[in-house]
């Protein structure tokens, strides 16, 4: 593939494993799953499954940015949870970071994440 690009910044946490930030194909970019670290320490963010929400969608915003578009690029969402009952919390969150038409998003509970954390989201962009 000649249009293939990664996209990378520090400004999210990088890979904990053998996969990139994101990739760019044409005018998609395919955001991997985002886990809420702090991309300074690479480790956990502390307190409840708000915070860790707001991590997450502030590390896909970060590869949103560096990827040339912002969150309201994003065409699909899928979030993984490891307990449902925070869905409404996840929906008041994602608020925050997009404006209405929302994107298209499914939402799953998930018996474990990496690192036991409590939220994953994974994202597709379209950009120009």
């Amino acid at each position: 593939m000649t249009n293939r690009s990664v996209i990378s910044t520090d400004q999210a946490p990088a890979a904990i494993g053998t996969y990139s930030q994101a990739v760019k194909v044409g005018g998609t970019v395919y955001i991997s799953g985002q886990i809420p670290l702090d991309p300074k320490t690479m480790e956990v963010v502390e307190g409840d499954f708000e915070a860790q929400a707001v991590r997450v969608f502030e590390n896909l915003k970060a590869i949103c940015e560096a990827a040339g578009g912002s969150m309201n690029d994003i065409a699909k969402l899928s979030i993984l949870m490891v307990d449902l009952s925070n869905f409404a919390c996840v929906n008041e969150v994602m608020a925050r970071y997009f404006d209405q038409p929302y994107p298209a998003r499914a939402a799953y509970e998930v018996k474990a994440l990496p690192k036991a954390v409590d939220i994953e989201i994974e994202a597709v962009m379209v950009v120009a």
